[in-house]
């Protein structure tokens, strides 16, 4: 358990630290360190990301820097996909969703590795992309467990015109909406799996997570952020490979 909870506070750091990237970690956590079967750690993954999520995004919206208008644009489609995402679930393998996983965490490596900033549009808003997009994002969310805080920080950036001074909160704001509706659907997945929650053990790793938000966000300010995202991006890789090494011999099975 010990692990488990260094793991958490890994967790929270990184969305402190990066905004991003953090809600990826809670899957592996779930699975490798506190030992959950595949779609009980993806199901309680989407309760700690809410939570941590949640938090995070309050000192942002004290300081006003959450756009709740394309909260509502992207948040509420992504808040539906999500719902698809977790009803998906009950027919897609636990390995099969892992090897998805490690995709998309390969796909955040490579985004973080990539290194080139986000700048925003001039172009007026498309709506159709936002919702689009948050519906996209919200899919993968209750399908894998996933925040996506990768994609969606770039989406409003680049598709609604969002400023990055706000994004960032915006982002954590989406996130709580697409984990906290994909987790009320993926309640009834796992109770059709016989798969019970340990609530003890996931509002543990939340509340951790949520502590190490707030010091990554105080951290953030004095490390450099460029280097953060390179090492971060490399850590994901390895994770990547490794989960898509481990779940590829169930595949076939």
């Amino acid at each position: 358990m010990l692990l488990a909870l260094v793991g958490a506070l890994a967790i929270g750091l990184s969305l402190g630290l990066l905004g991003s990237g953090g809600s990826i970690l809670t899957v592996p956590v779930l699975h490798y360190l506190v030992g959950q079967p595949d779609k009980l750690a993806i199901g309680g993954s989407l309760l700690v990301v809410g939570l941590i999520a949640a938090a995070g995004s309050v000192p942002y919206a004290l300081h006003r820097q959450v756009d709740w208008r394309n909260v509502a644009w992207f948040g509420l489609p992504g808040m539906a996909g999500a719902w698809l995402g977790a009803t998906l679930a009950h027919w897609v393998p636990g390995p099969v969703q892992l090897a998805v996983f490690a995709g998309v965490m390969l796909l955040a490596a490579w985004r973080m590795l990539r290194g080139s900033a986000v700048t925003r549009t001039d172009d007026e808003p498309h709506r159709l992309a936002v919702v689009a997009g948050g519906t996209g994002v919200g899919l993968l969310s209750g399908l894998v467990g996933v925040g996506g805080g990768f994609l969606i920080v770039p989406a409003l950036v680049l598709l609604a015109g969002v400023p990055m001074s706000s994004a960032v909160g915006t982002s954590l704001a989406v996130i709580t909406l697409n984990s906290f509706s994909g987790f009320g659907k993926y309640v009834a997945v796992l109770e059709h799996e016989g798969l019970a929650l340990d609530w003890r053990i996931l509002l543990t790793i939340a509340a951790v997570g949520v502590v190490g938000s707030f010091a990554g966000h105080r951290l953030g300010r004095k490390l450099p952020q460029a280097t953060l995202r390179r090492l971060f991006g490399v850590f994901l890789v390895l994770m990547g490979i490794f989960i898509a090494a481990d779940v590829a011999p169930r595949l076939f099975h």
